[in-house]
């Protein structure tokens, strides 16, 4: 005579419980979903309506760790040169020391938007701060935020190297997305200005995917850029050439603003945010996330 068995012992697991089949080829379309759908949760749990969105190099650094780094190389009396790499080391950091007014800027930047923000009274948080979740300007733009007792969002990526998550977010809007056109569409999608500060490969891609965007008339709402930093930008990319070639057309150069201090790019976000997204809800175009349905 057999046992019985357990008719329990035979069942498989449900599909949402199973692992393998959710970690697998066959599951990356729930999990894009997830990756749509757990942030848009999130921002109507803490009634989030928009956001202005911070890029720029995440190897910047604050101005006192810039020069607490550079003093621990630069020994000045030493009798004996420095070998070569010690010096492109002492090079590095004085270049750092020199970029660390970007760190700064994109901080008080932050604190400016978010005081003024903090005054605006409308049943949702308007204007929140939005950066990559990282070091450098991101952290700097968290960071003014925090400062100025807002609420302020952070959209890391997980990558190879661990990208880690800042310690400015505001706890709620900590998200990591593994899909880097899942944190685009994210940065895109709630945006009503944009602060592009100096940057490297990323920051250049996410400037230019904008302003393509803009150019095209492929965004629901009007996109304020500021382009932060003249100085720096007229030195990489020379968009005056561009219409001199005929690849862009002279009107495109009006799809974004300069900006060399956080006095004026904060006069300009808040002249054009104000003129455009501050009017009755009945003249107001663009999506609202408290309405808006997957």
């Amino acid at each position: 005579m057999t046992d019985k068995k357990d008719p329990h012992s035979n069942r498989s697991p449900l599909a949402y419980e199973n692992k393998k089949f959710l970690s697998g080829p066959d599951g990356r379309i729930l999990r894009i979903l997830a990756e749509y759908q757990e942030p848009l949760a999130r921002f109507r749990r803490e009634r989030i309506q928009d956001t202005i969105v911070f890029f720029g190099s995440a190897r910047f650094h604050s101005r006192s760790q810039a020069e607490q780094a550079l003093q621990l190389l630069d020994k000045p009396g030493s009798a004996t040169p420095a070998p070569a790499e010690e010096q492109a080391r002492i090079r590095r950091a004085q270049a750092d020391v020199q970029m660390a007014c970007y760190y700064e800027d994109a901080r008080r930047l932050a604190f400016m938007i978010t005081r003024w923000t903090k005054s605006i009274n409308q049943p949702r948080h308007r204007f929140v701060i939005c950066t990559g979740g990282g070091p450098g300007i991101m952290e700097a733009a968290n960071l003014g935020a925090a400062e100025a007792g807002g609420k302020t969002i952070g959209m890391n990526i997980n990558l190879p190297f661990e990208q880690m998550p800042n310690v400015y977010i505001t706890p709620e809007l900590n998200f990591e997305f593994h899909y880097f056109f899942m944190r685009k569409l994210w940065f895109a999608y709630l945006a009503k200005a944009l602060v592009v500060f100096p940057g490297g490969f990323g920051t250049f891609d996410e400037l230019f995917e904008l302003l393509t965007l803009a150019q095209t008339e492929k965004l629901a709402k009007r996109i304020c850029i500021v382009i932060y930093g003249k100085n720096y930008w007229d030195r990489v990319v020379n968009f005056q050439a561009l219409v001199d070639a005929g690849t862009i057309s002279p009107s495109d150069l009006q799809l974004f603003h300069w900006a060399n201090t956080p006095e004026e790019a904060f006069r300009c976000l808040q002249e054009d945010l104000t003129k455009h997204h501050l009017a009755p809800p009945m003249l107001r175009k663009g999506p609202d996330i408290a309405k808006t349905r997957p």
